[in-house]
C-alpha cells in the first residue's frame, strides 16, 4: 500500500517546481540579467565596475531620475584598470557618442590612439571606439562607437561601457541604465553676462512652431547634493533657450556659481497643463561667466563657417577670402576625421588667424551659428556666415592685380561709417549677398587645381544668400535662418545686387565630392534628400531621388551659364609657377 502524500508537502513540491521553471526562463529570455555578476570572456579579467541603477518608472520622473543619476556617476582614470563609466546619446545612424567626466586624470587625450578603446555592450558585444574630441566648454573627452546590429532590435538600447582594448571586465547588477536620446536633449550652453543660453533638441521642432517661454522653466542641479535652482525661460525659438541667470548662494557659494569645485548641471524643465511636469535629459553645464582680463582689438571682420572633412577645401577657402579682407577664422569643428587640424595648424603657421570651436552635435547647423554669435562678440565685429563651397566675389575685382591689406575689398560692402566709427551709428545690421550655384562642370573627381578653377559652369537663377551681420544687432532669440538672422529693433538688413556683389556656391561638385554631402546635411531644418519630403523644396538638386545614386549625365548637369571670372581672378593672384609647370597656392 502506497504512503499518502501530504497536501503541505504537495504544495511545498509544486512551489519549488514552478519557482525553478520561472527562474530557468527569464534567465533564458535575459541572459544580460541571469546573474548578478556577469563575465564578459571576450575581455581580460582584470576589472570590476558597477553601472547605476535603471529605473522603469514613469516617463515624466524617469526624465528627472535620469538626470539626477547622471549627475552623480564617477569616472575612473584611464590609467586605472576599469572601464570607464560614460554618459551615452545615441545619435542618428546608430552611433553612439559617449561623453567621460573631466575628473579623469591625467587628461584621458594624452595616451589615446586609433584602436585604444572599445564599447562593450551587455550582451557581450563591442564596437570600435574612436575618440572624437574634447568639449570645449566642459573639458569633456568623448568618444564615438556603432550600435552594432543585435542591440539594435532590442529595447530599451542599453548603455555600453567604454573599456580599453585588452581589458576583461565584470559588471555587477544593478543592470545598465537606457542611453539618452539626441531626438530629446540639453546638449550645449552658453553663459553671457546678463543670462545664459542652452541648447536643446526636441521640443522647438520647425522654425516658427516654438513653445512659450511661460512653458518652460531653467532648472540648475548641484550634482553633489542635487539641490536645484530654477530661473525664468525670456526665449524658446528654435533649439536656442534664454535663462535668467541663477543665485547659487543656497548652494553655499557665489552668486555667480565661483568659489568651489563644484560641478552645475543645466536643463529645462516642461510644465503641462494640470500641473504635471518633465525635465529634459541633459549633458550639459553651467560654466561661470568671466570677463576678459585683458580687452583684446576686435577684427572688423570674420567669417564663421561650420565644418566636417573639409581639409582638402579648406587652404583655398581661407587663402582667398583673408586676400579679400576676413581677418580671422571661427571654424566649427563637427566632429572631422581626416587631416583638418593639420590644416589649421599649417595655416595659423603661415600667418593665418584660425580659431575652431569643437561642436559634435549633429544637424545643429541653425544653433552652432547661434553659439557662434555668442562666442565670437568679443573678438569680432562683423561675422560672415559662410560655407566652404562658397566664395564672395565681386565683378569690379577683375581688374584687380594684387590687392593689398589697403585695399576695401570685402569692406566696401560694409557700411561706411564703420570704418572710423561706432557701427551703432549707422542702422544697417546686416548686408545680404546672393548666390549663383555652380555644377560639376565635366569633373569626374576634385579638382586639385581647387573649385574655383574646376567648376566654372553654372545655373542662371540665382537661389538664395548668404550673409554678413554686426553681432550687436542681432535679435536677443538668436533667431537664424541658415545664414541670416533676425536683427534688433532699429537695425535693417542691406540687400546686395549682383552686379556689386555675389556668392559663388560651388554645390554641385564632382559625384564622389556630392555624394558625401548627400548624407551628411547639418541644417536642422532644411530638407532631408534621404527622404521623401517635400520634392520641390529648393533645398533638393533638380532630378535627385532619395538615395545617394548618381544621376546619368551627372557631369554635365546644372551648366546653363558659363562663367570663369573668378578663375580667372584667383589665376591671377594666387597662380605661380614651379618646375613642373604652373601651380595655385594653395596646392601641396
Amino acid at each position: 500500500m502506497g504512503r499518502k502524500v501530504s497536501p503541505a508537502f504537495l504544495f511545498l513540491f509544486l512551489s519549488v517546481f514552478l519557482f525553478a521553471s520561472f527562474s530557468l526562463y527569464f534567465s533564458s529570455c535575459n541572459p544580460i540579467y541571469a546573474s548578478t555578476e556577469i563575465s564578459f570572456p571576450s575581455v581580460n579579467l582584470t576589472a570590476i565596475s558597477k553601472i547605476p541603477e535603471y529605473s522603469s518608472s514613469s516617463s515624466s520622473s524617469l526624465a528627472i531620475k535620469e538626470d539626477v543619476n547622471y549627475l552623480t556617476r564617477h569616472v575612473a582614470s584611464i590609467q586605472d584598470s576599469l572601464g570607464v563609466k560614460s554618459v551615452s546619446v545615441l545619435l542618428p545612424d546608430w552611433e553612439v557618442l559617449l561623453i567621460v567626466s573631466p575628473e579623469s586624470t591625467p587628461p584621458m587625450t594624452a595616451s589615446i590612439s586609433g584602436n585604444d578603446f572599445l564599447c562593450l555592450y551587455p550582451n557581450n558585444e563591442t564596437s570600435p571606439a574612436r575618440f572624437s574630441g574634447v568639449l570645449p566648454s566642459t573639458n569633456q573627452t568623448t568618444f564615438k562607437c556603432g550600435l552594432p546590429k543585435r542591440n539594435r532590435r532590442r529595447l530599451p538600447f542599453l548603455s555600453p561601457v567604454l573599456i580599453r582594448s585588452g581589458e576583461e571586465f565584470l559588471v555587477s547588477s544593478p543592470p545598465p541604465e537606457p542611453m539618452m536620446r539626441w531626438t530629446r536633449l540639453a546638449y550645449e550652453s552658453f553663459t553671457t553676462e546678463k543670462d545664459v543660453v542652452l541648447f536643446v533638441k526636441g521640443l522647438n521642432h520647425r522654425q516658427g512652431i516654438n513653445l512659450s517661454p511661460k512653458e518652460l522653466t531653467c532648472v540648475f542641479i548641484d550634482e553633489t547634493s542635487n539641490n536645484a535652482v530654477r530661473t525664468a525661460v525670456t526665449s524658446s525659438i528654435q533649439e536656442v533657450f534664454r535663462c535668467e541667470r541663477p543665485d547659487f548662494t543656497s548652494f553655499g557659494y557665489g552668486e555667480e556659481g565661483n568659489g568651489l569645485n563644484k560641478r552645475i548641471k543645466v536643463s529645462l524643465e516642461i510644465r503641462h497643463q494640470g500641473g504635471s511636469s518633465f525635465m529634459m535629459p541633459s549633458v550639459a553645464y553651467y560654466i561661470p561667466w568671466r570677463k576678459l582680463e585683458i580687452e583684446r582689438p576686435k577684427a572688423l571682420l570674420c567669417a564663421c563657417t561650420m565644418v566636417f572633412d573639409v581639409a582638402k577645401f579648406l587652404r583655398e577657402w581661407v587663402m582667398y577670402h583673408s586676400k579679400i579682407g576676413v581677418e580671422k577664422f571661427v571654424l566649427y569643428d563637427n566632429d572631422s576625421d581626416d587631416d583638418l587640424m593639420k590644416v589649421i595648424k599649417e595655416l595659423n603657421q603661415e600667418g593665418y588667424n584660425i580659431e575652431t570651436f569643437f561642436w559634435i552635435w549633429p544637424k545643429t547647423q541653425e544653433a552652432g551659428f547661434s553659439h557662434a554669435s555668442l562666442y565670437a562678440k568679443d573678438s569680432c565685429t562683423w561675422m560672415m556666415y559662410l560655407d566652404v563651397d562658397e566664395f564672395v566675389f565681386a565683378p569690379s575685382w577683375v581688374t584687380s592685380l594684387q590687392p593689398s591689406p589697403d585695399d576695401p575689398m570685402l569692406r566696401s560692402l560694409l557700411p561706411k561709417t564703420q570704418w572710423w566709427s561706432d557701427p551703432r551709428q549707422n542702422n544697417i545690421g546686416q548686408v545680404s549677398i546672393r548666390c549663383n550655384e555652380f555644377g560639376p562642370s565635366n569633373q569626374m573627381t576634385h579638382p586639385l587645381e581647387g573649385v574655383t578653377q574646376g567648376y566654372t559652369c553654372r545655373r542662371k537663377e540665382d537661389n538664395r544668400h548668404k550673409s554678413i551681420v554686426l553681432l550687436e544687432a542681432i535679435e536677443h532669440s538668436l533667431l537664424n535662418a541658415i545664414h541670416h538672422f533676425k536683427l534688433k529693433e532699429g537695425y535693417r538688413t542691406k540687400p546686395v545686387s549682383l552686379e556689386v556683389a555675389v556668392v559663388n556656391h560651388y554645390k554641385y561638385q564632382a559625384w564622389s565630392e556630392f555624394k558625401v554631402k548627400f548624407r551628411r546635411r547639418v541644417s536642422a531644418y532644411v530638407v532631408d534628400w534621404t527622404k521623401g519630403l517635400n520634392p520641390l523644396s529648393k533645398d533638393r538638386a533638380p532630378g535627385l531621388g532619395f538615395e545617394a545614386v548618381e544621376p546619368a549625365g551627372w557631369e554635365h548637369k546644372f551648366c546653363e551659364v558659363q562663367d570663369d571670372r573668378l578663375k580667372l581672378l584667383a589665376q591671377r593672384w594666387f597662380e605661380k609657377q614651379t618646375m613642373a609647370g604652373s601651380k595655385m597656392a594653395w596646392q601641396t
